[in-house]
């Protein structure tokens, strides 16, 4: 009898797992400056985080001279770059409360994988993940590098691909209606989180299964909106 496709759980980064917006306002305010523009309100900005950082540059700079949006990516990563390298606990995201124990916990389940889908490019996302420790617990990690911005679903066919997964029994866990939309794209389940850049009601808005305001209450969310699939 061939063995059942794995429950593969796969997180969005930013505003899921990791309190990035003091890092992502500080490197938009930067590049904003540099390029001679006044920063859009921190709501603007937040709203788009999730994208590829050239699709959201791109939306923030509408309106603005032609080739704005492309210096705002190069100043973006310049002051990102030098952020990391400068070190210490200021350079580094934290993790929400609840984040660790619950990645510890699913990955820990028989026949369960868990994963990452994020618009960070690979060198954001590994100095991330080795900050935190997080490396060993992570089957499959997609990046903006590799494929296009969400919520186009690549990311999360190649994840699916990568751990032999079916989307059947695939969980999207994210804080956008960027990451809720690529999860039904994919054919798989969505969970929204309450505590990061999209309110709640645009994530229900967006189509999420089920909405969480706790890692605490994430795995029985996950069975529950597993339960209800074909």
């Amino acid at each position: 009898m061939t063995a059942p496709a794995p429950q593969l759980v796969v997180f969005d980064v930013d505003g899921t797992l990791v309190d990035s917006q003091h890092l992502i306002v500080g490197a938009m305010e930067y590049a904003f400056a540099a390029a001679g523009q006044p920063m859009p309100a921190r709501e603007t900005v937040l709203g788009i985080v999730g994208l590829s950082l050239p699709e959201a540059m791109a939306l923030l700079a509408a309106g603005l001279p032609e080739g704005t949006a492309g210096h705002l990516v190069e100043h973006y990563r310049e002051r990102s770059i030098a952020h990391r390298r400068a070190g210490g606990a200021a350079a580094v995201a934290p993790l929400y409360p609840g984040a660790r124990a619950a990645l510890e916990r699913l990955s820990a389940r028989p026949g369960t994988l868990i994963g990452v889908a994020t618009g960070k490019a690979r060198r954001g996302l590994d100095h991330v993940v080795e900050a935190h420790g997080l490396g060993h617990l992570l089957a499959t990690v997609q990046t903006a590098d590799d494929h296009p911005s969400k919520p186009h679903p690549s990311m999360l066919l190649a994840a699916l691909a990568e751990t032999g997964g079916d989307p059947r029994r695939a969980t999207m866990v994210g804080d956008t209606e960027f990451d809720i939309a690529m999860g039904r794209a994919a054919g798989m389940a969505t969970v929204g989180v309450a505590w990061g850049y999209h309110p709640p009601a645009r994530l229900v808005a967006a189509g999420a299964d089920a909405i969480v305001d706790s890692f605490d209450a994430l795995d029985a969310a996950i069975e529950r909106v597993a339960e209800r699939r074909p």
